[in-house]
């Protein structure tokens, strides 16, 4: 074998391994960045460790607010030998309840129908039963149909809540109940945000204070959990006299509106070191 020859034997094999060398170094490269990039994720998320040294306190806080929109209901009961004289009388009512709230500058979009009700009305009566044996059974009887509708009604201004209550009064309806006053949404949201701000300070102080009785340091939150809803006013159910079709509206009651809480409890837990 020529010199030449060999060169060329020499050459044919060096690129394949010059290759695959180049190959293994691509490879090797992809597995340390792959690592790094792993390495760096397993910092970020928490380390990925659950913490072992925790402390856990609770705590409240609680926010006061005017509410500035009263809610109730209000029903309408007919009785009639047959539905449509039942359901007329009782649309009456209904229609001038709705045109009266509407005159006194409650919007449409605040009056809404929650109920809708037919029902057949039964007597039932027992007859003789011998002294001894055998007792016949009742007899039911149709005597006619009760329809009622119920409404709520929401007002944005707590000043008329009085005067609307006696309005809907005297024009027919059987009942009004479910009296409460509550904050718009967004000022609701807002002061929900601001009591929990004010019971994760406490949390937060408490847990300052358990830390240093035990020579310990908080290090980070590891968790946290939220409970809350305060009382909201709710007035007394009135009923009304279904008979009380005069126009002229009574005495409007006095309807405070007072303040409503609102609360948050939270549970905070730190690890210490």
């Amino acid at each position: 074998m020529d010199a030449q020859t060999a060169d060329k034997i020499i050459e044919a094999t060096h690129w394949p391994r010059m290759a695959a060398a180049t190959a293994l170094g691509v490879l090797a490269l992809f597995l340390v960045v792959g690592t790094l990039k792993e390495l760096r994720e397993y910092h970020f998320i928490g380390s990925g460790v659950t913490a072992s040294n925790t402390i856990s306190v609770s705590g409240q806080g609680e926010v006061f607010a005017v509410p500035d929109t009263a809610s109730f209901s209000v029903s309408v009961q007919e009785e009639a030998k047959d539905v449509k004289t039942a359901q007329d009388a009782a649309t009456k009512k209904s229609n001038a309840i709705i045109d009266y709230l509407k005159g006194a500058g409650v919007d449409e979009k605040d009056i809404q129908t929650a109920d809708y009700n037919v029902n057949p009305q039964y007597s039932y009566s027992q007859g003789a039963c011998p002294q001894y044996g055998y007792c016949p059974p009742g007899k039911q009887t149709l005597t006619g149909y009760q329809v009622t509708q119920t409404l709520t009604v929401k007002v944005r201004d707590t000043n008329k809540a009085g005067d609307l209550l006696s309005g809907v009064g005297s024009r027919g309806a059987s009942q009004v109940s479910g009296l409460s006053f509550e904050l718009a949404p967004a000022d609701q949201t807002a002061k929900e945000a601001e009591a929990r701000g004010k019971a994760i300070a406490d949390a937060r102080t408490k847990a300052d204070e358990l830390a240093r009785q035990l020579g310990v340091s908080i290090v980070r939150v590891v968790g946290f959990n939220e409970g809350g809803g305060g009382p909201v006013y709710y007035a007394k159910a009135m009923s009304m006299d279904s008979a009380a079709g005069s126009a002229a509206t009574p005495p409007s009651p006095q309807i405070p509106t007072g303040q409503n809480k609102i609360t948050s409890n939270v549970s905070v837990t730190y690890e210490i070191r």
